[in-house]
């Protein structure tokens, strides 16, 4: 069975004003601005973040022991990876979409831990995984023996005899490489269709009982289990590449059934492509990861040229918002599919901390992967850039999870949680820091953006302007002091709001050291 277009979804002046080390405003609580989704969501990985029993497996209980930590970081959500039941250990590959999976606790584990989650303040987003199902999962293990299965229809079918099942396909966007997409199931004629690999045989959404059984696990989660929303995994695929236009409306209905269970649900997509192929999914996947800038912060950091950066962010959301004006800017640095943006800086904690300081002065609505204010570092495969959080030093460590043995982080390439808590130069206090910086300025939070030439190719500058409230941001890429005399358009910037290292502001000229960041507002 093919999959078939769907008909129906149709600054002082004169004066030297100088910050040493590093300077923040101190807020209190009711000055907070960011509200949820436009705040800060932490991603996590159960299997590799807190054990609560000692068998070496992150779990529900232990993530909800760490609560406070995420609170005190200043996080407002979590993006959790799959708990469902699963053959593999990431368990992107369900068999059961309304089980949480026996290694990671009970469904009991988990309501508490929402509970605990928002009396915190924190939202929750599960990953849903509803592109392809396990091959080990009852509906494919019934349809794939049986052709009058009732869930045959549950996937994509054809015979061995179909042309396009003799050929290669081709592997679209950045999220897989394969290229087999047709697979033989053992006495049968019959070939089923999976993107992945054989091990994830796709779902059939031109079938409306399929469609229907989705939209059930979706108000499941949110109505009886109490879920803020959540992460669509290869939202692109849910149809083949030759259909984006059933991809982009399949997601619009999905919306509709989902904010008639619950009206402020809040779904963030996985669309691995460039603005041009994402905007289209923005009306039915509100938020999406702005994976196009993830690449462009990484690039300007390891060539130590930052002045593109603010253009091009303002290029796409400018076409983002043209799509969508309630669209939802989801920035990272890096993901669970990506090598740790640690390790693509090669290790470098100064440029690690710019980073960190542009992803959270830039807009949008930042997405932090655990372990990253800690500088957690590991390249692919996989598993490797996924390794156990390190909360303290081993002989303290109670919830330090043994499921592997990690490859790159360890406490010789990464100091615990607990040492730089305690450390005000750690890359941890940094993250924090800035996340606290964001959290009450309306201007950060929600402001537009506009772009600032400078002459100095290594600085990235940008006014974020919000109501009354303006700030002028500069960031250094490079391993060196920069002074720079400010445009005229900006000169009313002449006061020093937050600042990583010495900077000075004399007259209209601004000094900049190495690595470092600098907030002037009026």
């Amino acid at each position: 069975m093919k999959k078939q277009p769907i008909n129906y979804f149709l600054a002082a002046i004169a004066v030297a004003l100088c910050v040493a080390g590093s300077s923040v405003t101190s807020f209190a609580q009711s000055n907070k601005a960011s509200k949820w989704p436009r705040g800060i969501t932490y991603e996590i990985f159960v299997q590799s973040f807190a054990d609560s029993n000692g068998d070496g497996i992150g779990d529900i209980k232990g993530m909800t022991s760490k609560l406070d930590y995420l609170k005190d970081l200043g996080v407002e959500g979590v993006w959790l990876m799959p708990i469902n039941p699963s053959p593999s250990y990431h368990k992107y590959d369900v068999t059961d979409y309304y089980g949480i999976h026996p290694d990671y606790g009970t469904m009991a584990d988990f309501k508490e831990f929402v509970k605990e989650a928002h009396e915190r303040g924190i939202n929750v987003v599960m990953d849903m995984v509803i592109n392809h199902s396990s091959d080990k999962h009852p509906w494919f293990i019934d349809a794939a023996k049986n052709e009058n299965s009732p869930y045959r229809d549950y996937y994509v079918w054809t015979h061995k005899s179909d042309p396009q099942a003799q050929k290669e396909g081709k592997p679209t966007g950045a999220d897989s490489d394969n290229t087999r997409h047709w697979h033989k199931v053992n006495g049968s004629d019959y070939l089923y269709y999976g993107y992945f690999y054989s091990g994830m045989p796709d779902l059939n959404f031109d079938s409306p009982k399929l469609r229907n059984e989705i939209f059930k696990i979706g108000t499941f989660w949110l109505k009886e289990i109490g879920v803020d929303g959540f992460r669509l995994d290869a939202a692109r695929h849910i149809f083949p590449d030759e259909r984006p236009y059933d991809n982009h409306r399949w997601w619009e209905y999905f919306r509709s059934e989902m904010l008639k269970a619950k009206p402020d649900a809040y779904l963030v997509g996985e669309v691995w492509a460039p603005s041009d192929i994402v905007a289209p999914y923005m009306k039915g996947l509100p938020a999406l990861f702005n994976f196009e800038m993830s690449w462009d912060i990484l690039k300007a950091l390891n060539q130590g040229k930052g002045d593109s950066l603010a253009i091009k962010h303002a290029k796409i959301t400018n076409f983002y918002n043209s799509v969508n004006p309630e669209f939802i800017d989801a920035t990272i640095l890096s993901n669970h599919d990506q090598n740790r943006i640690m390790s693509e800086l090669n290790g470098d904690k100064n440029k690690a901390k710019v980073a960190a300081s542009i992803l959270l002065t830039l807009p949008g609505s930042p997405y932090l992967y655990y372990g990253e204010e800690l500088g957690m570092t590991g390249k692919k495969p996989d598993p490797n850039i996924r390794e156990p959080f390190l909360w303290d030093i081993d002989s303290k460590d109670k919830s330090r999870t043994k499921w592997m043995k990690p490859a790159y982080v360890t406490e010789k390439t990464v100091t615990p949680a607990a040492g730089q808590i305690k450390d005000k130069n750690s890359l941890f206090n940094h993250y924090k820091q800035f996340i606290k910086l964001r959290n009450h300025s309306h201007a950060l939070t929600y402001g537009d953006l506009v772009p600032v030439t400078l002459s100095e190719p290594a600085l990235s500058a940008f006014t974020r302007t919000h109501a009354q409230e303006a700030l002028l941001v500069v960031h250094n890429l490079s391993g060196k002091e920069v002074s720079v005399i400010l445009p005229e358009n900006v000169q009313a910037f002449n006061k020093v709001h937050h600042a990583t290292g010495k900077a000075k502001l004399n007259k209209n000229t601004l000094t900049i050291p190495a690595y470092s960041s600098v907030l002037l507002k009026k």
